[in-house]
């Protein structure tokens, strides 16, 4: 996370003078990551949890606060683990356990975004609402995230009075290939049929080439791509307008030994590209 808002603010020409606040989180307990970071970086922090979602929950939470003139040179951001998160919530990698096929591999990434005009716009959030479809598998993210994913949509939808088509692509966080056929099958049972939909875990690694199962997961998935690979689409203006739908599963390290179901939460933002100069 250090090394992401040190180059953050490189590529935006800009000092740690003119951050205000920085809304961060990871998947390591108590969003360790995140704190070790900005003890280093000796700015304004606010730490986040939403899982895989917290991305797409820092860059709402900042836009809102940007918006309503609160902050002003904000910095969203977050990471994952492999290795971290694997020791947490799955079986350690020393016990050299078969990974089932939709088990996902979760990435060691970390993205940073700088608020501040201008650049690409924050046009909607969405929060998302906690989904519970009593999936208790651990190495099934994809089918505890994906309702999650497909409840947020649809309610944006609605707000917005908005069509799937309206936009260049939707990216999903790290549903994977399982949770993304899951989530294309829950929104075609509500009569939407998804042809533009890209999954950040899906693309993330070359699944044809590299043992990842179902794909990559992570809080520094979806962020790792937003950065490197969204945004710099919409900068060039080959893409205009698109969401971005993170998802996050939240069970902790306790409940899932205690063998809880998975309860999941998706946040939305919609993203556009800079506005061109007249």
């Amino acid at each position: 996370q250090l090394r992401a808002a040190r180059l953050c603010l490189k590529k935006a020409h800009a000092t740690e003078k003119q951050v205000s606040l920085v809304l961060a989180g990871d998947l390591q307990a108590q969003c360790t990551a995140s704190s070790y970071a900005l003890r280093e970086l000796h700015l304004p922090f606010a730490g986040l949890f939403g899982a895989c979602s917290t991305m797409a929950e820092a860059l709402g939470l900042g836009a809102a606060l940007c918006s309503a003139g609160m902050a002003d040179g904000l910095l969203a951001m977050s990471s994952s683990h492999f290795c971290a998160a694997e020791r947490q919530f799955r079986t350690p990698l020393s016990y050299g356990a078969v990974r089932t096929p939709t088990a996902q591999w979760t990435a060691t990434a970390a993205g940073c975004c700088l608020l501040q005009p201008p650049g690409v716009g924050i046009r909607a959030v969405t929060f998302g609402r906690v989904q519970d479809y009593q999936i208790k598998d651990i190495n099934n993210m994809g089918a505890a995230m994906a309702p999650a994913a497909a409840a947020t949509l649809l309610h944006y939808l609605r707000d917005t009075h908005s069509e799937p088509q309206d936009f260049d692509t939707i990216y999903t966080g790290d549903l994977g290939h399982v949770g993304s056929q899951l989530f294309r099958e829950l929104l075609a049972a509500e009569g939407l049929l998804l042809k533009n939909h890209v999954d950040c875990g899906c693309i993330l690694y070359d699944a044809e080439a590299q043992s990842v199962k179902s794909g990559g997961s992570g809080a520094g998935c979806c962020a790792a791509v937003l950065c490197a690979h969204i945004l710099p689409r919409l900068e060039r203006g080959t893409q205009k307008r698109l969401l971005f739908l993170a998802t996050g599963a939240l069970m902790s390290q306790t409940t899932f030994l205690q063998k809880e179901s998975i309860p999941a939460v998706a946040h939305l933002v919609e993203l556009t590209a800079p506005e061109k100069e007249s």
